[in-house]
């Protein structure tokens, strides 16, 4: 089901996402920083497990599969899909039209690394 936003983008949590191409996030106590260079935008993450969802979303097979590996309960999944659409909206992350190299290995696996 994909979600429509404001200025013609539609995001499709079925669909395949990464954090797009022009956007550098880095990492902050917080959550993270998010800025555009192609919009000059500047967001915030203020959400530790929505940075680990942004940065899961090009070893997953569509944005719900980042999210479940990440793992938020299913109470707080349209939480998280409202922020990726937002941030689909606001074009700090595109859709990817490429299969991911690691989706093989990850699709299953968790969000991050285990220690």
């Amino acid at each position: 089901m994909a979600i429509s936003a404001a200025e013609g983008v539609a995001f499709d949590p079925d669909a395949p996402w990464r954090l797009a191409r022009s956007v550098a996030l880095r990492p902050e106590p917080f959550g993270a920083l998010v800025y555009s260079f192609s919009t000059r935008k500047l967001s915030f993450l203020k959400s530790k497990v929505l940075v680990d969802v942004v940065q899961a979303l090009a070893d997953h097979p569509s944005a719900s599969a980042a999210v479940a590996a990440c793992g938020v309960g299913e109470g707080q999944r349209a939480t998280y899909v409202k922020a990726l659409a937002d941030l689909a909206r606001s074009q700090m992350i595109e859709e990817r039209t490429s299969v991911p190299p690691t989706t093989r290995t990850l699709a299953a696996g968790p969000c991050t690394e285990a220690e």
